[in-house]
């Protein structure tokens, strides 16, 4: 569904430059209104394949190639706007482009482009050459590759330095499968972004000097870069989406060692996988319509390293995104939402927490009914980890209730504000879910995950808990004192004894309690992570807690198996994630690293029960 349109630029004949855009277009068939087709066994079953083909020429539209083109959409005239619509942004680009020409020569125009990469070219090597050679890995899952299926699917995601060069791999993926599929250029565009965003965005964001030093290494035949003819029709919610938010994390880990580029740190967002409602019908004025319920792009901005994260702050890699106004989308479908409201808890907890995300409720209005089909994944695993301790966020979530009171409810003038409120049957949704009904009398909730916290919750200011309890309503009472340690009063006032004695005893019990807790006194070469330091020894370049200097092994090795490991069930990890066995039937883990010296978080990790420890940094230093 996302339509890329190209457009050459002539002067004097020859041809200058290329001006393009993409834009995701309403429907362009498939078995699926919207195109998302979530049971597409391949790419016959998704919406038409256009290779690159001139479709305006002597600048008039080609109606041949428009009317197959459109031919192909359930909803044609809308397809034909959002066509004419990218056509008049390449032509004003390209006018533009003309009018510099004009006004400075072919040859300045051309001189500023090259420019403008090669100077950003420089940036970017001055950046790469303050930090360390290494190893990066992130790990992350996807559920539900089919509707019925209960699996889930490794994301590996795997960043090395050597000098000038970076080498992004993802051997260790699982192989493609169902309809949950992207191909290589989803893959390597999705890690362009967040290599844009985090070392290129003081270059107008000109990626292309960088690109110059880096180099991607596919694992062809695994899911985020699978060979045709492979269902991709759901990438750019799923598979596209869990190759971007791991790329933020491994390079934040690259940058950290860095005081000055530790700034841009970004923990991974929400709407990490998008929780898809896709629905179709007659609507109110009897028009037949197909699409999905664009809530989600309301998204959270993750942690950073300086502060808290956005709550509903869209997604960051889109500056202009912003939720959509509740009375247009009723205006356009035969909806009523009853409300729509940021979750309480659902961002990540940390030193600094994630933006919390946000829930929409609606009914079917005048129309008999909706029909309805679920696509998503990150429902059972969180796909939002937090990072050097941080919490991960919630899930995604769909809530449904059949044959409710609500109509009562609304004639009497009562409106919920949590379908909690309602009476009626709940049911279970799955995650690939298909033509179900939802009937003016069913209440239908979309939960979407939000942003991962940054470094240990135990730091967290206890005056900012209580802020975030009491002035913001970020986090409940519970989770203020079971994951930030802070005791608040029924006053709303901090026990401050009672929290400096529930911090204490926590660290306590995390400790390593037999045996002596090795110290280092070398020098420190540089802060590793939020909670872990370089050290330079006799044998070598250690990781050290930084807090009491306990040591955690070479620098190549993987500190976490000299921390405290405790595993707990992946609901510990967030106080909204709910009951796995919904959904999958492998079990999650929420696995913590603690410092054996002092008890401090050093690291948190979500993972399958039977998955290896994740290696996650591995320095080359002498």
């Amino acid at each position: 569904q996302d339509v890329m349109l190209i457009c050459p630029v002539f002067w004097k004949g020859e041809l200058f430059c290329w001006v393009t855009n993409c834009l995701h277009q309403y429907d362009l068939g498939g078995i699926t209104p919207s195109s998302f087709c979530g049971s597409a066994k391949d790419a016959f079953e998704e919406g038409i394949c256009i290779p690159p083909v001139k479709i305006v020429e002597g600048n008039q539209i080609r109606r041949d190639i428009e009317e197959l083109y459109l031919r192909s959409s359930r909803k044609p005239e809308a397809v034909a706007l959002d066509f004419r619509a990218q056509l008049a942004g390449n032509i004003t680009a390209r006018d533009r482009v003309l009018a510099l020409i004009r006004r400075y020569g072919p040859e300045v125009v051309k001189g500023v482009m090259k420019r403008i990469i090669d100077n950003a070219e420089v940036a970017f090597l001055k950046k790469l050459k303050r930090l360390p050679d290494g190893v990066w890995r992130e790990r992350s899952y996807v559920e539900c590759c089919r509707p019925g299926d209960r699996g889930t699917y490794r994301v590996m995601l795997t960043l090395r330095k050597k000098g000038s060069k970076l080498f992004f791999e993802n051997e260790g993926t699982a192989p493609q499968n169902g309809a949950m599929n992207a191909t290589y250029s989803g893959w390597r565009g999705s890690i362009m972004v967040a290599l844009n965003q985090l070392l290129c965005w003081d270059q107008y964001f000109c990626i292309g000097g960088a690109l110059r030093h880096v180099e991607f290494d596919p694992t062809p035949g695994t899911f985020n870069c699978a060979n045709f003819p492979a269902s991709v029709s759901t990438a750019p919610i799923q598979a596209m989406e869990i190759s971007l938010y791991p790329a933020y994390n491994v390079l934040s880990k690259m940058i950290h060692s860095d005081a000055e580029m530790r700034k841009d740190i970004m923990c991974i967002g929400g709407t990490s996988q998008w929780p898809a409602t896709i629905f179709r019908g007659t609507d109110q004025w009897g028009e037949p319509y197909g699409y999905l319920l664009v809530d989600p792009i309301g998204g959270a901005i993750g942690a950073f390293a300086t502060g808290d994260g956005i709550s509903t702050g869209g997604q960051s890699r889109t500056p202009i995104c912003k939720l959509p106004n509740v009375e247009h989308t009723e205006q356009t479908f035969p909806l009523l939402f009853l409300y729509r409201k940021e979750v309480i808890d659902s961002g990540g907890a940390g030193r600094y927490r994630g933006g919390l995300s946000a829930e929409s409720c609606f009914i079917a209005h005048r129309t008999d009914a909706i029909t309805q089909d679920t696509l998503s994944s990150g429902n059972a695993i969180p796909t939002s980890p937090g990072m050097m301790g941080g919490y991960p966020a919630t899930t995604n979530a769909y809530k449904f209730k059949q044959g409710t009171d609500i109509l009562k409810r609304m004639a009497a003038r009562e409106m919920p504000a949590d379908i909690a409120d309602v009476k009626g049957e709940d049911i279970t949704l799955h995650l690939r879910q298909e033509n179900f009904l939802q009937q003016p009398r069913d209440v239908y909730a979309v939960v979407w995950s939000a942003g991962g916290g940054f470094g240990d919750p135990l730091e967290r200011d206890p005056s900012r808990v209580r802020e975030d309890v009491i002035d913001s309503r970020s986090v409940s009472i519970a989770a203020a004192r079971e994951i930030y340690g802070v005791a608040i009063t029924a006053d709303g006032v901090v026990d401050a004894t009672a929290t400096r004695m529930l911090r204490i005893s926590r660290r306590e019990a995390n400790r390593k309690k037999d045996g002596q807790v090795a110290r280092l006194g070398g020098a420190v070469l540089a802060c590793l992570t939020d909670s872990l330091d370089l050290r330079r020894e006799q044998d070598g370049v250690h990781a050290a807690c930084c807090r009491c200097a306990a040591d955690l092994g070479l620098a190549r090795g993987n500190y976490k198996d000299l921390c405290m490991r405790r595993d707990t069930d992946i609901g510990a990890a967030n106080p909204n994630i709910g009951d796995y066995r919904r959904y999958i039937d492998d079990r999650p883990m929420f696995r913590q690293f603690f410092c054996p010296g002092c008890g401090a978080l050093i690291e948190n990790e979500v993972a399958r029960e039977n998955d290896p420890i994740l290696h996650d940094i591995e320095l080359h230093v002498r």
